[in-house]
C-alpha cells in the first residue's frame, strides 16, 4: 500500500467514522452486558430476568428498525453528516437517561429511543467512507471502520466490570458527546454534494419497491445478515441460560461472552475485508463466512466439552464466523445509486437488527417445543438457509463505480 493510499485510508472522515462506530457498538451492546445486574437493580425477580431482558432487547431493536428508515431517508435528503450529528445527539441523551431508570416501562421507552438514535451511525459512516474512497481501496476503509467499531463491545465490558451499570450508561453518553465535537472536522461526501445540485429525487424510500430488481436486491441485502443477530442476540447474550442448559457448573457472565464474541467479530471483520480485497470478490467471502457460521452454531450446542472457558471460546468463534458484518453493509452501499445509498446502507443493518424480535419469538416457541438447545439448532438452521438463499439474489459489486443514481 503506497503513501497516497494510506493517506486516503486514514483520512479524518474514515477515522471519525471508525471511532463513531466504536461508541455505537459500546452503547448498542451495553444492555446485553448489564442486562442481569440492571434488571435486578430495579427489582426484577430472578425468574423474570430472561423474559424482561428479551422484552427490552426487542424494544431497542424496534427502535433500530424505525430509526433506520428515518435516518436513512434523512441521509439522502439532507446529507450524510446531518445523520451523524443528529443520531449521536439522540443516543447519547438516551444512554445518559438510562442511568436514571427505576421501572421496566421507563427502561423500555429509553432503550427504544436509544435504538432510534443508534440506527443512524453505521449506515451514514459506511456510506460516507464508500463515497470518498476510490473503489480499489474502499473495502479497506469499511473494514477499518468495522474492526475499530467492534472493539466498542470490549470497552463496554471493561467499563461495566469497573463501574456500576448506571455509571456505565453515563460513560456511554459522555463518549458520544465527546465524539460529536470531533465530527466538526468531517467534510461531506463529494458524490452527495454533486447530486444535491441536480433535480434528482433523493431518499425516496418507496422507490425501493417500484422496481422488482431493486426490491430483490434490497431484500437480499437484508436477509444475508440474518445469522449475525441470531448469533449475537440469542446465542451470546443469552449465554448464561445456555450455560445452565449445557450443564456447566460455573455461572456464565453475559458481559464476558459478549466481549469474547466481539473480539472474534473484530478479527472476523478484518479477515473478511482483507480476504475480499485479495479475492476481488464480496460474494465469495460472504458465502464462506455464512457456511462457517452454520458449523459454529452446531458446535456451540453439541460440543462435548462443557466448561465455562470452552463456552467463552465458542462465543469468540461464533463472533469470528459472523465477522462479515462490514462486508455485507459495504455490499448494500454498492448495490444502489447515490440518491438511495444512505437510505439503503442505513436501513439494511437496522432491519437485520430488527429481525431479532422475530428470531426471539421463534426461539421461544422452539424452546417450548424442543428445549433450549434443540430449539437453538432449529432456529439457527433456518437463519443460515435464509442467508444462503438471499445471497443468490445479489450481484458481485467489488469493481462497481458508485457515481450514478437510481432512475424512477
Amino acid at each position: 500500500m503506497d503513501k497516497a493510499t494510506r493517506k486516503q485510508l486514514f483520512s479524518i472522515p474514515v477515522v471519525v467514522a471508525a471511532l463513531g462506530y466504536l461508541v455505537d457498538i459500546y452503547d448498542l451492546l451495553l444492555f446485553g452486558i448489564v442486562r442481569i445486574p440492571s434488571l435486578k437493580g430495579i427489582g426484577v425477580p430472578d425468574s423474570d430476568v430472561l423474559e424482561k431482558g428479551i422484552f427490552l432487547i426487542n424494544a431497542q431493536m424496534i427502535g433500530l428498525l424505525i430509526g433506520g428508515i428515518i435516518w436513512g431517508v434523512f441521509g439522502d435528503k439532507k446529507g450524510r453528516l446531518s445523520v451523524l450529528f443528529g443520531s449521536i445527539l439522540l443516543y447519547s441523551a438516551a444512554n445518559i437517561a438510562n442511568g436514571f431508570v427505576t421501572t421496566i416501562s421507563q427502561y423500555a421507552v429509553i432503550r427504544f429511543l436509544a435504538g432510534v438514535g443508534l440506527a443512524g451511525e453505521l449506515g451514514a459512516g459506511i456510506t460516507l467512507v464508500a463515497e470518498i474512497l476510490p473503489k480499489e481501496v474502499r473495502g479497506y476503509g469499511t473494514t477499518l471502520v468495522a474492526t475499530v467499531g467492534m472493539l466498542g463491545a470490549v470497552l463496554a465490558y471493561f467499563v461495566a466490570e469497573a463501574f456500576d451499570w448506571r455509571i456505565a450508561y453515563f460513560i456511554g453518553g459522555g463518549l458520544g458527546i465527546i465524539l460529536l465535537i470531533t465530527r466538526l472536522s468531517v467534510f461531506e461526501s463529494g458524490l452527495f454534494e454533486n447530486m444535491r445540485k441536480t433535480a434528482v429525487r433523493r431518499g425516496n424510500f418507496l422507490q425501493l419497491f417500484t422496481s422488482m430488481d431493486r426490491l430483490k436486491k434490497y431484500i437480499g441485502c437484508i436477509l444475508i445478515g440474518t445469522p449475525t443477530w441470531y448469533v449475537v442476540g440469542i446465542l451470546v447474550i443469552l449465554s448464561p441460560e445456555f450455560g445452565v442448559a449445557l450443564g456447566i457448573g460455573e455461572p456464565i457472565i453475559a458481559g464476558r461472552a459478549v466481549m469474547y464474541s466481539y473480539i472474534g467479530l473484530a478479527v472476523g471483520d478484518m479477515s473478511s475485508g482483507l480476504i475480499s480485497q485479495w479475492l476481488r470478490s464480496r460474494k465469495k467471502v460472504i458465502l464462506m463466512f455464512i457456511l462457517f457460521t452454520g458449523v459454529q452454531i452446531v458446535l456451540y450446542v453439541i460440543a462435548p466439552i462443557r466448561t465455562s472457558g470452552f463456552l467463552y471460546l465458542m462465543c469468540g468463534m461464533l463472533g469470528f464466523s459472523v465477522g462479515y458484518w462490514a462486508l455485507f453493509v459495504t455490499v448494500a452501499s454498492e448495490q444502489f445509486g447515490t440518491n438511495l445509498r444512505a437510505t439503503v446502507t442505513t436501513t439494511v443493518p437496522n432491519f437485520i437488527r430488527g429481525t431479532l424480535p422475530a428470531l426471539n419469538f421463534f426461539f421461544l416457541q422452539a424452546r417450548a417445543q424442543w428445549g433450549i438447545l434443540n430449539g437453538a439448532l432449529v432456529v439457527g438452521a433456518g437463519a443460515i438457509l435464509i442467508a444462503l438463499a438471499a445471497l443468490s439474489l445479489l450481484r458481485e459489486t467489488f469493481y462497481k463505480d458508485l457515481n450514478y443514481v437510481e432512475e424512477d
